[in-house]
């Protein structure tokens, strides 16, 4: 029963702050933002990798909430609408970069076991907001390691694996905000794996940087 009582009260927490919200309250954005803006600027970060335009884009997932919070009525929780829309600007980021810079994704890599034989955990080696100083410190190697092979992991893999191993939205969340079936997730993740440790084989343990020149974006880091 505590469980149940526990999803009731937060279900009436978060209808009471959409009434706020949709009723133009200051205090509701200024939490809304507070809560929200560091993890959408990380999980654009690592989409688009380029802090500049996450940044630029954080800023428009916002704008595009304020402008719709008026036709939102709770088809999904709060905070999957919130990241369906970061989402929808991380593809059409993509699709203008693919259209004026000629990048092309990565094809699939061939399917290989990491290192030692088995894979390293992205939620082991990734900074946690909470992570003190030296703990961040002894986990940069790594960290460094899978920021860049995880921006080699080929599309829709790569997102799926952010959404799920880094963002910690459960199955049925991710496959609402990707508009596949929980089927989908399961198995985008299981392939998305393989082909994280396939990366990893080739990734140097020296890399500090990612692929593009001058992003590196730990979950912790401030927007600009």
């Amino acid at each position: 029963m505590g469980n149940i009582a526990n999803v009731l009260t937060l279900q009436s927490e978060e209808a009471a702050l959409i009434a706020e919200l949709q009723a133009g309250s200051e205090e509701a954005y200024a939490w809304l933002i507070a809560h929200y803006h560091q993890p959408i600027y990380s999980l654009l970060a690592r989409m688009v990798q380029d802090r500049e335009a996450a940044a630029d884009m954080t800023q428009e997932v916002f704008v595009k909430i304020f402008r719709g919070m008026s036709g939102f009525h709770g088809e999904s929780s709060l905070r999957t609408w919130i990241y369906r829309i970061a989402l929808r600007e991380a593809s059409n980021q993509r699709r203008w970069w693919t259209r004026h810079k000629k990048q092309e994704v990565p094809i699939e890599q061939e399917l290989a076991e990491s290192e030692n034989g088995a894979p390293l955990q992205l939620k082991e080696v990734l900074v946690d907001p909470a992570e003190s100083p030296f703990e961040n410190a002894v986990h940069a190697e790594n960290r460094a390691r899978v920021e860049a092979a995880l921006n080699q992991v080929p599309e829709p893999f790569r997102t799926t694996l952010i959404l799920r191993e880094i963002e910690g939205f459960i199955y049925e969340e991710v496959a609402e905000m990707q508009g596949v079936n929980v089927g989908t997730v399961k198995s985008r993740l299981v392939r998305g794996r393989a082909c994280l440790r396939a990366v990893l084989r080739t990734v140097p343990n020296e890399v500090r940087h990612p692929a593009r020149p001058g992003f590196e974006v730990p979950v912790g880091e401030e927007a600009g």
